[in-house]
This record gives structure tokens, C-alpha cells and sequence, in this order.
């Protein structure tokens, strides 16, 4: 079996933040979903879970830390193209995300910008040329 992630997410509105990451595409899986937890599924090996502050502290006795004010991870997603990272990140906008807290990253075989959850989680969405990720020269 492949491996599965699950990223723990501390939240402060349980419903807008399901809310946020429904609008983006991603579905809830209510098998593991209550009043103090959703399990967003993001694709068939990445799940976020995300976590009253009071569920979470349940997880961690160090203190919630504000992603606003402090980093403490960068997620990543993987894009099929230029144009699909585009549309999640207009998508987290419509939804009442930030686009871009990050710098967008144009190298030519790699293209990469960022949107910022209700709690000011970070997530990157990444698109590289498949010539390039394969060891072929880039395509122009």
C-alpha cells in the first residue's frame, strides 16, 4: 500500500474552513469528520485534517502557533499545468483566501505560486515541465 499523509491542521472555524477548502475542489470524507474535525481529502494519498484548536491540543502540548504571525511549514501541491495553478489559486481567492503571500516562482521549467487559508496557512501549488522532471531537455 502506499503511503498516506495526512497534514493536521490547527483551525479557528471548523465550518468556514471546510467551506474554503470544498470551494477549492476537495471533498470531505465524513467517515472521519465530526464537530471537532473534517478530513478533506485532497487526493487518494494526501488528506488534510483540519482541527478545532481544542481537538488539536489533544494531538500536541506545545502551543498553537499563528501562522500569520509565524511560519512553521509550507505545504506544496503538485499542478498539471501552468493554467491549473492558476485556477486553484484564483479558486482560493473566490473563497476568501490570499493569493501569493509567497513570491510566484517562474523558472522557465518549473512555475509555482502560493494561497493563504482562512487560518493563514500557506499553500504552494507547483507545476514542472514533465521533460524536465523525466532528465530531458526543457521544452520551450
Amino acid at each position: 500500500m502506499q503511503p498516506l499523509i495526512f497534514i493536521n491542521l490547527p483551525v479557528r472555524d471548523l465550518a468556514a474552513s471546510i467551506a474554503f477548502y470544498e470551494a477549492l475542489g476537495f471533498r470531505r470524507n465524513p467517515q472521519f469528520s465530526d464537530e471537532t474535525a473534517a478530513c478533506i481529502v485532497v487526493s487518494d494519498v494526501i488528506h488534510v485534517m483540519l482541527l478545532t484548536h481544542a481537538k488539536f491540543m489533544q494531538f500536541s502540548p506545545r502551543p498553537i502557533a499563528d501562522a500569520r504571525a509565524s511560519a512553521q511549514a509550507l505545504f506544496c501541491l503538485s499542478a498539471e499545468s501552468r493554467a491549473a495553478v492558476d485556477e486553484l489559486v484564483t479558486k482560493a481567492i473566490q473563497a476568501g483566501g490570499t493569493a501569493d503571500p509567497t513570491p510566484t516562482q517562474e523558472f522557465g521549467v518549473m512555475y509555482g505560486r502560493s494561497y493563504e487559508d482562512p487560518d493563514g496557512h500557506i499553500w504552494e501549488v507547483m507545476w514542472m515541465d514533465p521533460a524536465a522532471v523525466a532528465g530531458e531537455p526543457a521544452s520551450s
